[in-house]
């Protein structure tokens, strides 16, 4: 059974925002223990496998980006044009967003990498929101040739 509503009904919209924009955050910053925490409940299907749970999400980012120096990949994670709807009295939300990767290297110019959009669903357990499904689908694709371990 979920949890009661919250008494504002705008909240349950403002978690999951953060939760989308927490995502692009721990990519950035190359933390994947930090995403295998975040998505530990998750469904993630990108472009290979689907992964499920915590141990296999970190796995599958660090086997598939390359990480620089500063421990990150250099890169910028824009989400926009966000549809999120939530239902407080079920304790679920949807979302649909639109993703642009940006990324900069010393000898690489800033330069869009790729673009797509990701459909999200979410549970509200024991009072908190959580990603139960993240599916990423990238349609636009530039030189990931120094983003991923196998750019295709």
């Amino acid at each position: 059974m979920p949890a009661p509503a919250p008494a504002d009904p705008t909240s349950g919209h403002r978690d999951v925002e953060n939760l989308i924009a927490r995502y692009a955050e721990l990519v950035d910053d190359g933390d994947f223990a930090g995403l295998g925490i975040l998505l530990a409940e998750a469904t993630f299907a990108g472009s290979g496998t689907v992964v499920r749970g915590r141990d296999a999400i970190e796995k599958m980012f660090r086997d598939m980006l390359i990480i620089y120096s500063d421990g990150t990949p250099r890169t910028q994670h824009v989400t926009t044009n966000l549809a999120i709807e939530v239902d407080e009295g079920a304790g679920t939300a949807v979302a649909r967003s639109y993703v642009t990767v940006l990324q900069a290297l010393p000898e690489q110019p800033l330069q869009p990498i790729a673009g797509g959009r990701y459909h999200d669903r979410f549970e509200r357990r024991d009072g908190h929101w959580i990603f139960v499904e993240r599916r990423v689908r990238i349609n636009l694709v530039g030189d990931v040739s120094r983003h991923l371990r196998q750019a295709t």
